[in-house]
Order: structure tokens, then sequence, then C-alpha cells
């Protein structure tokens, strides 16, 4: 895990003007600095705006008649089923105002954006046409990816079962 200055300079490498939280309980006993109070006032300091978009956050449950079986993961399946939801929605299009007009990072509690609710963020935003990168390091950011399963129509996304078997 970083520190809160190393997060910060990953941030400041890349120019950030917002940070959004979407982490859906935005605390961490293991790592304080990064609880949402400190978090915001350590930011502000910096020139950083820190918000919490907790409609956004992850922990969902996946649907008994899901159609994102293309998702192995439990956690990821109930996510895409939960960005069919209008909080969801609604949280994401504030998010795509705000990126429209300030450069804006979505931060979770997981580094890595592959392993992270993130990924369907950046995968919603990118089938609605934006560029999305994924900021891997102080110096590399890379262009976010839908993953092959991932089916788009009119701006809604999808993952179904039986687009995952004809990608392997």
């Amino acid at each position: 895990m970083r520190t809160k200055e190393e997060f910060l300079h990953l941030l400041e490498a890349h120019q950030i003007q917002i940070l959004v939280d979407v982490r859906r309980f935005p605390g961490s006993n293991r790592f304080p600095q990064f609880n949402s109070d400190r978090l915001r006032r350590f930011l502000k300091k910096h020139g950083i705006r820190y918000l919490h978009f907790p409609d956004l956050g992850g922990r969902r449950t996946a649907l008994k008649n899901s159609v994102n079986l293309g998702w192995q993961v439990a956690a990821f399946r109930g996510y895409a089923d939960y960005m069919e939801k209008d909080p969801f929605k609604e949280s994401l299009e504030r998010l795509i105002l705000l990126d429209k007009k300030k450069r804006v990072v979505v931060m979770c509690a997981e580094a890595v954006p592959w392993r992270c609710h993130r990924r369907l963020i950046a995968d919603a935003m990118v089938a609605r046409g934006l560029p999305v990168f994924d900021i891997m390091t102080k110096t590399r950011a890379v262009p976010h990816q839908l993953p092959s399963w991932a089916r788009v129509k009119s701006e809604k996304l999808s993952y179904p079962g039986e687009a995952m078997k004809r990608a392997a």
C-alpha cells in the first residue's frame, strides 16, 4: 500500500484535479490515512478536490437471473448487474460531467484496476465513447480496454456468458 505522500505524487504526476472515491464504505482500519475525512483534508491542502460517490461503490450482489455471466468473479457480475440501476447511472453521469471539465481520477481500495470494480466503471465510460486511462505508475497510464466478453449496444454495456465462450 502506498503512503499518502506516494499517492499524492502519483496524482500530481498525472495532473489530477478531482479525486472521486468510489469505495462504498470509505474507511480503513489498516490504512487510516485513506479514511475519507483525512484524505479529503490532505488532498485539499494540495489543491485536489475530494468527492465521495457511494453509489459507484462496489460490494454488490449478483442477480439470480444475471445476464452478465461472462464474469467468472461473482463480485464483478454483481457490480455489472448493479450498473443497470438508477443510482449507478445517475452517479456515472455526475462523474462524466466532472470529467468533461477537470482531470478526474476514480479511487478505490484496490491498487490495480483489473482486480477492482473501477474497471467496470471505466468500461461504462468507454462504452459511451469516452477516453479512460488506467494509471499504473507516475510515468505510465494505459488506455482502458473493454474485456473481450463485453458487449455494447447503443451505449448499453453487458457481459454475456456466450460472448466469453466465443472469445476463448
